[in-house]
């Protein structure tokens, strides 16, 4: 059975405008790392490298895009760990039982000190010049809907179903994680429901977005690319907006903006299940893109795609 963890690079801006990386010193196997650890039962690996990070150094972090996977060899097996890139906002650092010292280290300087070389390909992810660290926009489709025959009333006011319902939940459970600063919404009311909870969660307005309704998208999808290019434009600070749309615009947005999807043999549509998230940052044309088919703890089927 393969062991499941994961863990995060984190960095903050350097006073040479570079950035610098912590790494870790664990007393019980007296080695310096990247923080982190094993997933809890019903875990997914996301919610798990936030909090690893957490409790081990103590630091206030915002998840930013996917990093790499390594793979070795441990006692238990096979062990597979998630990385994503963390931006480190606050917090303090004091030594635990898991974790001893925390040094903040040049890039460089990190990959010369840990002492796995796994860690060190994450590290040079981190590193990479061009590539964003963060999303902007957190496209979201709607959650599950029940069945369009099953419902007599109008199709713009088709309420999510019990599934739909428990996807909402768990975008406003795990969404905040990117620490948005806006969610907006399709006119469609199944649109609204997915993300009403993340938006009361962060104390946060749904805002009206009816460029990216699919009818909408489809008469105008000139206006519906404005909206999204705006979203990734840069800014003079990180802002992420969460948009719900539906499954007749986002694949063609995303095609739009450069993004094709090698997950299935002869298959370039990228896909946009109920419920799911794509997190975009970076230019048109050289997206980062990370698929998110849903936040359950054993969802394999989501990935990473754009200039990697």
């Amino acid at each position: 059975m393969v062991v499941r963890a994961a863990g995060g690079a984190l960095w903050r801006t350097a006073g040479d405008g570079g950035i610098e990386t912590a790494v870790v010193h664990r007393p019980r196997y007296d080695d310096w790392s990247l923080p982190k650890g094993k997933l809890g039962a019903g875990e997914h690996p996301l919610i798990a490298a936030v909090r690893e990070v957490v409790e081990e150094t103590g630091l206030d972090v915002i998840a930013g895009r996917r990093s790499v996977r390594t793979e070795y060899e441990v006692a238990e097996g096979p062990k597979r760990v998630d990385y994503w890139l963390m931006r480190v906002v606050g917090g303090e650092f004091s030594a635990n039982d898991e974790v001893d010292e925390l040094r903040w280290l040049s890039l460089d300087g990190a990959a010369a000190l840990v002492s796995h070389e796994p860690d060190r390909a994450v590290l040079a992810d981190l590193g990479r010049s061009g590539v964003p660290r963060e999303p902007s926009l957190l496209l979201v489709r709607h959650g599950r809907a029940g069945n369009k025959s099953d419902w007599h009333g109008a199709d713009d006011e088709r309420p999510l179903d019990s599934k739909g319902r428990r996807q909402a939940r768990r975008l406003a459970e795990v969404l905040p994680l990117f620490a948005p600063t806006a969610v907006l919404s399709a006119r469609r009311t199944r649109c609204r429901e997915t993300v009403e909870p993340l938006a009361e969660h962060l104390g946060l307005a749904v805002e009206d977005c009816p460029e990216l309704g699919e009818e909408e998208f489809a008469a105008d999808p000139q206006a519906g690319l404005a909206v999204v290019e705006r979203l990734l434009a840069p800014r003079g600070e990180p802002c992420v907006t969460v948009v719900c749309s539906q499954g007749g615009a986002i694949p063609s947005v995303l095609l739009s903006l450069g993004v094709r999807w090698p997950g299935v043999a002869g298959r370039l549509d990228p896909p946009a299940a109920k419920g799911s998230t794509w997190a975009l940052g970076g230019r048109p044309g050289e997206l980062a893109a990370d698929y998110y088919r849903d936040f359950d703890p054993d969802s394999e089927d989501g990935g990473a795609v754009g200039p990697r």
